[in-house]
């Protein structure tokens, strides 16, 4: 097969059509067996089996006193990435700060009649683990933007988990992001078992209440396996960008757009949907052309070829039809009036309007978190937010009025159910004398 096939909609049978919407799909059940064991064998033996994990994972011995960055290395941190690279962490660590902080939601309460007042209440978590992916790349901003919008939630301690180099360090930038952030702790711990030891605790990291932040294949198995004893995000896979586009788009935009996500994984998925057929044409073209000069070009043409795809649709309609039907992690619209395209798009983590808004610098630069749902799952929830950091009880206060205002409803309901004791515990406060 060849990069960046170009497929007519119109000439699919349905089942090429459905096979369009496919992507990669993280494989847990090859790994289910060993992560069990791992997740296991951190619960019951603790530092000792975090550090006999890390010796045969990342190659790496330590000792348990290693296991916590120390407060020296993180203030080391900022000499070793150059003012330049703090400077760009700060103020992307305050553009997703300042977003967040309109997601936030507020108390209220109504008095819902006389006597009967109701409200909802806004709590942080107590504490909450960020999983920081390492191995060949390095990811500050997906520190940012789990452990910023937990700080704004107000969540007393946020921990970080992230593998350790060959070094046996941390790298700098990732600890810049992890001061800058306001984080209270950074381990040196990765997979699996670094999974583990924030569900359960073991001797050096502490317990958490929830756990959030992207991985691979043994991270997302090991959410999974702790999610009965802790609560986790979702499981977000390999990068994907859909573009809807039509013939006054800049095609050198999309080869570019297409390539930035393509760059990320082998298993990345980069997909246009247009109505020209011209423009699919250029596009191909501008992409081979750009891969030749992309130093990550071996990444880029595996994912091209088995998950990228130009779609020529006959018009608009079946293209936000399609992307619906596809419900990308990152959604562009680049046409001529993306406002009222973005009115019918229903499924998308993420949207990226118009030609100057490309998906690179909003996962990085704008505001909005890039941790968001892959694989269709945008149909179903959105992206990490404040709002995963917050619990939200409510209240209710009923003077001896507002008792007798509900008190017969609530008995009848009461004798439906069964429950008599729920009825008397109206009566008895209602009683004469």
């Amino acid at each position: 097969m060849e990069p960046l096939r170009i497929v007519k909609l119109r000439e699919c049978s349905q089942k090429e059509r459905e096979l369009l919407l496919k992507r990669s799909e993280m494989d847990v059940d090859s790994v289910i067996l060993r992560v069990i064991k791992i997740v296991s064998d951190v619960r019951r033996d603790g530092d000792r089996a975090l550090l006999e994990y890390t010796e045969r994972f990342d190659g790496v011995k330590l000792s348990a006193e290693e296991l916590r960055v120390s407060e020296g290395d993180l203030r080391l941190a900022c000499g070793q990435v150059g003012e330049s690279v703090v400077k760009a962490i700060e103020v992307a660590a305050e553009a997703i700060r300042k977003f967040h902080l309109k997601q936030l939601p507020r108390g209220w309460k109504i008095q819902l009649a006389p006597g009967v007042k109701a409200g909802q209440l806004v709590r942080p978590l107590e504490s909450v683990g960020v999983y920081v992916p390492g191995g060949l790349a390095r990811y500050p901003s997906s520190l940012l933007m789990a452990a910023v919008p937990a700080k704004v939630a107000g969540v007393e301690r946020v921990i970080v988990c992230t593998p350790p180099g060959r070094d046996g360090k941390i790298d700098a930038a990732v600890l810049v992001a992890a001061k800058v952030a306001g984080v209270d702790a950074v381990f040196k711990v990765g997979g699996a078992q670094a999974i583990a030891a924030m569900a359960y605790g073991t001797e050096t990291v502490p317990k958490v209440d929830k756990i959030v932040g992207p991985g691979n294949v043994y991270v997302v198995a090991a959410k999974q396996v702790v999610a009965p004893n802790v609560d986790i995000d979702f499981a977000a896979g390999p990068t994907e960008i859909l573009i809807i586009a039509d013939r006054l788009a800049e095609p050198r935009f999309i080869a570019a757009d297409l390539l930035s996500q393509a760059e990320h994984d082998t298993d990345a998925a980069a997909v246009l949907v247009t109505t020209s057929e011209e423009l699919a044409s250029k596009v191909r073209e501008l992409t081979r052309e750009m891969l030749k000069e992309s130093p990550r070009w071996q990444i880029a043409i595996k994912a091209l070829t088995k998950y990228g795809r130009i779609v020529v649709v006959r018009n608009l309609g079946e293209a936000i039809e399609f992307a619906n039907a596809y419900a990308p992690e990152h959604l562009e619209l680049m046409v001529k009036q993306p406002r009222r395209v973005l009115k019918r798009i229903k499924n998308a983590g993420s949207i990226f309007v118009g030609d100057f808004t490309p998906v690179a610098a909003g996962d990085l630069a704008v505001g909005p978190n890039h941790i968001l749902p892959t694989g269709g799952a945008a149909k179903r929830r959105s992206g990490l937010s404040v709002l995963d950091f917050v619990r939200l009880p409510t209240v209710q206060e009923l003077s001896k009025q507002g008792l007798e205002r509900v008190a017969e409803i609530a008995e009848r309901l009461a004798e439906v159910e069964g429950l008599p004791g729920h009825a008397r515990s109206i009566k008895e406060r209602l009683k004469e004398g």
